[in-house]
């Protein structure tokens, strides 16, 4: 584009909105393509325009609103959809609840281009449906096209942005712990998992209330996987005390455990296991007495079918300690992010 005296810019393409606010009167008063003509000159010096910014043939350049279209349809979004362009962005929102995923080394490279910007909700986000999960621009009225197509390019090659639904999973819950078994303390913890999973597809196949007995313990774990449990919880039995069997019967259903504690506050002694595709959660009990420890930050990626390396984990140290609100407003906060 280049920058042009009113007197002189007769018969070429206007390549801004020019507003006007006039006698409660506020918005375009020439749009972005209207093609001057002389009885327009003494309105636009009417509005102290002596000079618009008009379109160079064979510049390779291209609009702000043209840039927004494009970088939305190169990052599409199964569940979720774009507005705009406005003001010379897009915003994308959530159509439906999920955990909101983005490719962070991606993101990086295309904001690393020049002109353009994105931002967006962390990566590993569970999100409600209306959440605004990114918004995407140019910094300048106009870019180099150029820039536009390097995005597209890197967004052919790998998916910047995924809103990954929930899935319905067939819950499994066992409690040890023999205080419980026998009756002299009353567990607390089948309320804690009936309310977390009430915000999940998820089918509770049953609760189970075992003794300190490996055999007893791994029956009704395998109960539940012939009922055809895709999910199984434990809690009880989960320190480092010799006479903690929770992990050791974990093991003896042939399951193999990612990591048995996480650099993460509260819920440092989580145990996280696969047996094949099923997660097994080991759930400390910190998980009854606060309103939010990692058993809230790995339900929403396991039910929207992240499996978890030991190297997620790891990097959960990076966000794991919980601030401990008064009142809590997890996830909008730094807990869990990683």
């Amino acid at each position: 584009m280049k920058k042009i005296n009113v007197e002189n810019a007769v018969g070429l393409e206007l390549c801004h909105d020019i507003t006007a606010m006039r006698d409660g009167f506020k918005g375009a008063a020439f749009k972005r393509g209207h093609i001057i003509k002389e009885e327009d000159i003494p309105r636009l010096l009417d509005l102290g325009k002596r000079t618009v910014f008009v379109w160079e043939e064979n510049a390779g350049e291209i609009h702000e609103e043209d840039c927004a279209l494009r970088m939305a349809a190169m990052a599409p979004v199964e569940g979720a959809h774009y507005t705009g362009p406005s003001e010379g962005k897009v915003l994308l929102f959530a159509d439906r609840r999920g955990m909101f995923r983005v490719n962070t080394r991606l993101l990086e490279e295309i904001n690393s281009i020049g002109d353009i910007t994105i931002s967006t909700l962390p990566d590993h986000f569970p999100v409600e449906k209306g959440a605004r999960l990114a918004s995407m621009r140019i910094v300048p009225l106009v870019t180099q096209e150029e820039q536009i197509i390097k995005a597209e390019k890197l967004c052919a090659a790998e998916k910047l942005l995924d809103l990954r639904p929930y899935k319905p999973r067939k819950l499994g819950v066992i409690i040890t712990g023999s205080e419980v078994y026998s009756g002299r303390i009353k567990d607390k913890f089948e309320p804690v998992v009936r309310s977390k999973m009430s915000k999940y597809p998820c089918d509770i196949l049953g609760v189970s209330i075992c003794d300190d007995q490996l055999d007893m313990i791994e029956a009704a774990a395998r109960k539940y996987l012939d009922m055809g449990a895709d999910f199984l919880i434990f809690t009880g039995g989960m320190s480092v005390d010799p006479d903690d069997l929770t992990p050791t019967a974990i093991c003896g259903l042939g399951a193999e455990i990612i990591s048995h504690g996480l650099p993460a506050q509260p819920g440092n002694m989580t145990l996280v296991a696969y047996l094949g595709d099923i997660p097994i959660l080991g759930v400390p009990g910190a998980a009854i007495s606060l309103p939010t420890t990692m058993f809230d930050v790995l339900l929403p990626q396991i039910f929207a079918g992240d499996r978890f390396t030991k190297q997620d984990l790891i990097r959960m140290g990076d966000g794991g300690l919980c601030q401990m609100c008064k009142s809590c407003h997890f996830p909008n906060c730094s807990f869990g992010r990683y």
